[in-house]
């Protein structure tokens, strides 16, 4: 790649970085292209599509979440290692609101982020699992009843943290105590499956879903 060429997908990637952290991966790629101070033309040369760029950007975060997964897996005591692992991945969610859509919506195309689901799903049954052979989680809830749950408060984190940076915190607890033993009651509908769930994540991110083509 030419020197300036280079430069081009450098100052793209920052200002694509600038803006999904404030407005989501929605955001306009001519915005993204302005802020760059290259033409749009320039955005499509360097990167064949959203999906294209969103992996540039947000890659080496979510490989770090990648390993943050691993060692929750590796706790001895599966509800510190759970517990830990969702305050992190929620302080992500936070902070970034680019990291937030990712993580909440079902964006297709984006190779790290379709190999972070898969590991965060093999994360969660895990750690759900043992921490209900355990006796430190009720045995009748699966991962994908805590994904979904999840994937819904996740996708309130930014409006509540304009109010309050914090408040994340208390409803994250109270998420977390539903799935303690202590006091619950038997549930009134069956878990979705994985289907029921993909189809669910697609449906709660259609508000705000990019089209990850060129044509957008």
């Amino acid at each position: 790649m030419r020197r300036d060429a280079r430069r081009n997908r450098e100052m793209l990637i920052a200002a694509a970085r600038e803006i999904y952290t404030d407005q989501g991966v929605d955001a306009p790629l001519d915005d993204i292209a302005r802020r760059a101070g290259v033409g749009s033309a320039t955005l499509y040369r360097r990167f064949a599509g959203r999906a294209e760029l969103i992996e540039a950007v947000f890659g080496d975060s979510l490989r770090d979440i990648l390993r943050a997964a691993e060692e929750a897996r590796s706790a001895p005591d599966a509800w510190v290692g759970l517990t830990a692992y969702l305050e992190r991945i929620f302080g992500l969610l936070a902070a970034d609101r680019g990291t937030n859509d990712l993580m909440t919506t079902g964006i297709q195309g984006v190779p790290s982020l379709d190999a972070l689901r898969k590991e965060n799903h093999k994360t969660l049954d895990v750690l759900l699992r043992r921490a209900q052979q355990q006796g430190a989680a009720r045995k009748d809830t699966t991962a994908e009843d805590l994904l979904f749950l999840l994937a819904a408060l996740g996708r309130a984190v930014p409006g509540s943290t304009v109010a309050a940076p914090l408040a994340w915190r208390r409803y994250l607890a109270l998420l977390l105590d539903g799935l303690r033993p202590e006091g619950s009651h038997p549930l009134p509908a069956p878990s979705l499956t994985g289907d029921q769930l993909g189809a669910a994540m697609l449906q709660l991110g259609k508000v705000r879903r990019p089209r990850m083509g060129r044509a957008d």
